[in-house]
């Protein structure tokens, strides 16, 4: 099961956009925490608190204990919405579970083995995850903090797949219930291929804009003669 953290709350009795600027102005974040058959409620927490939960992956898909003056509630986030340019969390949202429910949850997909997988190791091969992470359906106290994939046996140009991933007991990924065709590789090793074609492509700028000049100056060269004999013609008229 994932670690539990503990935030300290506060209740938030106003509401609206102001309160809210005013509330982040004064370091604080404002959230919401919903579920569980019970009203929506309004809290704040510390906004460097939060912060430092934050550089912790665990945090995202872990069991959290929000403590609200003598009382707790254990909840999972569901959303954090984060400033677009600063280092800066705007809000966030929570969702009441109790032990006998299930939840949906997002978790991370961690490789064992990459830099010794025998693609790696012996083809020269570089790994390439497509998804980091796997939405699992589970009671709260069968939440695992991540999945482990084991890919050191993984071959160059080879595949693995989320059907290959050791699911704990008691945890399902719905994922899986999909058509075959619809699961798409979760991580492969190839070789990664570069192509250098700028300097081509300046090349046969460079080798176009000569031909032009060339072609000008011979066209110039053949009408200045045409112009002096005409004139010449003219004269002598």
């Amino acid at each position: 099961m994932a670690e539990k953290f503990n935030l300290i709350a506060d209740i938030r009795e106003d509401s609206g956009k102001g309160a809210s600027r005013r509330l982040r102005r004064q370091g604080k974040v404002p959230a919401i925490i919903y579920g569980a058959g019970r009203p929506p409620r309004s809290l704040t927490f510390d906004h460097g608190k939060v912060m430092r939960e934050l550089e912790n992956q665990s945090f995202y898909s872990s069991v959290l204990n929000i403590k609200v003056g003598e009382k707790s509630q254990a909840a999972i986030v569901k959303d954090i919405q984060r400033h677009p340019s600063k280092p800066r969390v705007m809000h966030l949202d929570f969702q009441r579970i109790v032990e006998d429910q299930v939840i949906r949850m997002n978790v991370p997909i961690n490789l064992v083995g990459a830099d010794i997988a025998v693609g790696v190791r012996d083809g020269g091969g570089t790994v390439s995850q497509m998804r980091n992470d796997v939405e699992v359906v589970c009671l709260p106290r069968n939440l695992p903090e991540y999945l482990e994939l084991d890919i050191s046996e993984l071959e160059l140009d080879g595949l693995m797949y989320m059907a290959d991933i050791p699911v704990p007991e008691g945890v399902e990924i719905p994922e899986l219930a999909q058509e075959v065709e619809q699961i798409q590789p979760i991580v492969s090793i190839h070789i990664i291929k570069e192509e250098i074609i700028e300097e081509e492509v300046e090349e046969e700028l460079l080798e176009g804009e000569e031909i032009e000049g060339e072609e000008g100056e011979v066209a110039a060269e053949g009408e200045a003669p045409a112009e002096s004999s005409d004139e010449g013609e003219s004269k002598e008229d």
